[in-house]
């Protein structure tokens, strides 16, 4: 059960946090031992593990990753300089900011100091805790290699955040070009056309086509704007749906890894990932199907998640594993090479790790120059569209001119 508590120390200092215990009397004991003593304990209705959704909207993906990077970071240096686990953990503890990650390293602390391990402590939140980092921590534990395994996991998280930073830093600009875009076209129809219209009414003017298309789209946007919104939001949400049904996983992961230029991105990002995920568990002594399993549950895309199926197959019947990375449609024949040649050396784990390296710097690269090729694009396209707007709303205009001027000849 989990307990929020209100609680002064020896010297009288307030402090406010949360405590996991069998009971409010077990809390009060444990309070007490920690030179704690409670002015407030009541039970949290919460349960631990509803952070869940607290990390999904207030705790974003990005800052969780940032956040479980330092910590490792951190972890690793002051186990590394002899201080306790749980004193380390402690530390750590106090200077983070209130929040869900605070508190989720308390409850850590809490169950490290009861005895639990530290793997065993970080799976029971798993949702800042993936699979993956308690396995390797599990493994450290196991082979008394904590701090080496802390190392190398973090260095692997900060890797996974310059990735992602990369990605998202890199579509800031075109992405706010195409929302500027959007919004001009929305309010030259929603209110300059209309405008146009009335004027072009008065003046009974004979409109071109194209003039006249964009008066109809003009009025129907301004009077039916909210039917157009609750379509567009109906539609969204239909089609978020849709993609979380198996079918709509597949055809969404089958149209990433087909459409020109963004599937050869695609599967670059795929395969890199899978590739450093698999060499950092094979590095850190993980056995190899238990490391084919937890890569195939963060593969991603349907079809890398079936390649890595197939793969356990064939290591379960006690074949070598590049025989199911010869798909060249989804892993290019370098990185089956390289798996080949690491199974054959016994290096494996290391040469994927050298693999996943020069494939992210590779993709970061490809990102950087897509990003100069579509910010141009955006731009042209968006002054070829205001353009014929504002071409189609003056059309009319220069024609009232030119009869004007003719028949005063």
């Amino acid at each position: 059960m989990r307990f929020t508590y209100r609680a002064c120390d020896k010297s009288g200092k307030e402090l406010t946090d949360t405590i996991e215990a069998p009971n409010i009397g077990s809390a009060s004991e444990i309070l007490h031992r920690k030179g704690l003593y409670p002015i407030n304990l009541t039970e949290d209705a919460a349960r631990p593990t509803t952070s869940r959704r607290e990390s999904g909207f207030r705790f974003g993906q990005a800052r969780r990753l940032k956040n479980l990077a330092v910590f490792t970071r951190q972890l690793s240096v002051l186990v590394l300089s002899g201080t306790p686990l749980v004193e380390a953990l402690e530390a750590l503890h106090r200077q983070t900011k209130e929040g869900p990650w605070r508190i989720t390293i308390a409850q850590t602390r809490l169950r490290v100091e009861e005895g639990s391990s530290l793997a065993e402590a970080m799976e029971a939140r798993s949702d800042y805790f993936d699979p993956v980092y308690c396995s390797l921590i599990a493994a450290g534990e196991s082979s008394g290699n904590l701090v080496p395994m802390l190392e190398r996991l973090s260095s692997f998280k900060q890797k996974e955040l310059h990735v992602r930073n990369a990605i998202v830093g890199a579509m800031v600009y075109p992405c706010l070009l195409l929302f500027v875009a959007v919004s001009v076209l929305s309010l030259l129809l929603t209110f300059v056309v209309p405008k146009f219209a009335g004027l072009f009414e008065s003046l009974d003017v004979p409109l071109p086509a194209s003039t006249q298309m964009l008066v109809v789209v003009g009025s129907l946007a301004q009077s039916y704007w909210w039917a157009v919104l609750l379509a567009l939001i109906g539609s969204a949400a239909a089609l978020k749906g849709w993609l979380a049904t198996p079918a709509g996983r597949r055809a969404r992961d089958t149209a990433a890894l087909r459409v020109p230029q963004l599937g050869r991105i695609t599967r670059s990002f795929a395969t890199a990932r899978i590739t450093r995920l698999l060499g950092v568990l094979l590095e850190g002594h993980v056995p190899v199907l238990e490391a084919l399993r937890l890569t195939r549950n963060a593969a991603g895309n349907v079809h890398y998640t079936e390649l890595i199926i197939r793969a356990e197959d064939l290591v379960s019947r006690g074949e070598p594993m590049y025989s199911a990375f010869t798909d060249m449609d989804l892993i290019s024949p370098i990185v089956c090479g390289a798996i080949r040649s690491g199974e054959q050396s016994g290096k494996l784990g290391l040469l994927l790790l050298h693999v996943a390296d020069f494939l992210d710097d590779e993709n970061e690269i490809i990102i950087r120059s897509l990003t100069s090729i579509i910010e141009p694009v955006i731009l042209i396209l968006m002054g070829i569209v205001v353009g014929v707007v504002a071409i189609s709303m003056f059309m009319p205009l220069f024609d009232l001119t030119s009869m004007t001027y003719g028949g005063g000849a």
